[in-house]
């Protein structure tokens, strides 16, 4: 009884084989055929793994991405933070010995700073169809992100 399961299974596998030779050769065949029939840019196995390349590629550009747009706003709150601490603490030393202060029309490189960082949050918002949202805190790259993945 033994055998004849063993005897079975050795059917089995040399059946695989033989249709896995087969595929083999089909697939040998259809890439003569293409090859001759089809332009090499036109050629339709190319094609699909020209796409298959493209869509890994696409994953890693979207990983990056992410990367590049988090280290963006990491740069723009830092950039912000410096500023504004600077700004105030200038400030400071402007009440302490008695100078008027500067006000934000009276300091054009702040007001410039301000006028992109609302710009750009207004055109990343715009993207993604959030403008009613005023939110200081609200995290302009995810707004960004999505906005590229969604207009791809």
């Amino acid at each position: 009884m033994g055998h004849h399961s063993h005897q079975a299974a050795d059917n089995v596998v040399n059946l695989l084989k033989k249709a896995n030779h087969d595929l083999i050769l089909v697939q040998l065949k259809l890439e003569k055929e293409f090859q001759q029939v089809y332009p090499d840019n036109a050629n339709p196995m190319k094609l699909v793994n020209r796409i298959k390349k493209i869509q890994e590629d696409l994953s890693i550009l979207k990983e990056q991405c992410g990367e590049l747009l988090a280290a963006k706003q990491d740069l723009i709150d830092k950039a912000r933070t410096s500023l504004v601490g600077n700004r105030n603490q200038i400030q400071r030393m402007q009440a302490s010995v008695r100078i008027p202060l500067t006000t934000v029309d009276e300091d054009p490189a702040f007001a410039n700073f301000n006028q992109i960082i609302d710009e750009w949050t207004a055109q990343v918002r715009s993207r993604t169809g959030d403008e009613g949202q005023n939110s200081e805190s609200e995290d302009i790259n995810n707004l960004l992100f999505s906005a590229i993945v969604h207009s791809n």
